[in-house]
């Protein structure tokens, strides 16, 4: 991508989800390319808040000055944090009065496809409700441009391989990916009513330094490293398409002035899903190339010089046996493909994870 001209470098940019694992990653990546960032997390507690606090203090933030709504600013240049909820609906449309965004970036939601078989609520007051406020905010703000994470689980029972954005995407197979599927359709509604362009992001399989410990790299390393067993799912017959963090968020940067327009000569008729006369745009990130996670766990043994002890666990209620990405689109559009091999970024996470436990 281009230096960032002028303009881009006076883009200011509200992201959500900024103490999460790529929220904090693309925040960083974004100041590096001259954006003003604003943050915004609720911090809760579905993981280690430890860590959380850890990737704001990387960000030059003061943990000891957190409190509810309360502007932090980093010892970075251009960055701000405030904590609050998504559906904290009066704060987030009292910042986007006072800031009016140039660019809005949403990657908080209740993550976790097993999570949502016990914790459902979670999801819909996150991902639905949360998501709403954010667009009624861009909608009344005059946003240019809102991106958001989406998921690669909305693609739910298909098995036609790779998984490209023309398949349909109506049959989810847990709660999350119902409401990604939601929030797709909510983006949408917003393109086409108000105008307001939008670019929804469905992820696949995201690891690497920093990452979640829900996650299997963390959660393989961390049993690793202490002699227990690894559950594998599905007899460890699963097929992952995973994503370097490094490169979720390049290709988020690029397709930040990348805004989607109208096509006013769009023909619902005989123009593929998920195309649209609307702003509106929905766009795979994934690394293109599937790898066992046989493979996978070979690469954390190497890395760790252990040979780990399995537990070959039954398919788990929500989960899919294989993904692959057609990223096509992707880079036709922003000129970047996904390239981190497993080796490389599992190298990488193992390296960033004795550091940090001091191990």
């Amino acid at each position: 991508m281009h230096p960032p001209t002028n303009n881009e470098q006076r883009t200011t940019i509200f992201l959500t989800g900024t103490a999460g694992f790529i929220g904090f990653h693309l925040a960083n990546k974004l100041l590096s390319k001259g954006y003003q960032v604003t943050g915004y997390d609720n911090i809760n507690d579905y993981y280690d808040v430890n860590l959380k606090l850890a990737r704001l203090r990387e960000a030059g933030i003061d943990t000891n000055q957190i409190e509810e709504g309360k502007e932090i600013i980093s010892s970075k240049p251009n960055y701000r944090f405030v904590k609050g909820d998504l559906q904290d609906k009066a704060l987030i449309d009292r910042l986007f009065a006072e800031n009016k965004y140039d660019v809005v970036i949403n990657l908080a939601a209740q993550a976790g496809v097993r999570y949502s078989l016990t914790n459902p609520y979670a999801y819909t007051e996150s991902n639905i409700t949360g998501f709403l406020n954010i667009l009624e905010a861009c909608r009344y703000n005059g946003t240019k441009h809102l991106l958001y994470a989406s998921s690669s689980s909305v693609y739910g029972l298909n098995t036609r391989m790779p998984l490209d954005e023309e398949q349909t995407t109506d049959h989810p197979m847990s709660l999350y990916a119902a409401t990604k599927k939601a929030n797709e359709l909510m983006a949408h509604t917003y393109s086409h009513l108000y105008g307001l362009p939008t670019t929804g992001l469905r992820f696949f399989t995201v690891y690497g330094p920093w990452g979640r410990p829900d996650m299997a790299l963390f959660l393989f390393t961390k049993a690793m490293l202490k002699g227990e067993a690894i559950n594998l799912f599905n007899e460890g017959k699963m097929i992952r398409d995973f994503t370097y963090v490094e490169d979720i968020v390049e290709s988020i940067c690029r397709l930040v002035p990348l805004t989607p327009t109208r096509n006013e000569g769009w023909d619902a008729d005989s123009a593929p899903t998920p195309s649209s006369s609307a702003p509106f745009r929905l766009l795979n990130i994934g690394n293109s190339n599937p790898v066992p996670l046989s493979s996978y766990v070979g690469a954390i043994e190497k890395e760790l010089g252990i040979a780990s002890k399995k537990n070959l666990m039954p398919m788990q209620p929500g989960d899919v046996p294989a993904t692959h990405a057609n990223c096509t689109a992707l880079e036709t559009l922003t000129g970047y493909r996904p390239q981190v091999k497993v080796e490389e970024g599992v190298k990488e996470f193992v390296r960033w994870y004795r550091k940090f436990y001091q191990l």
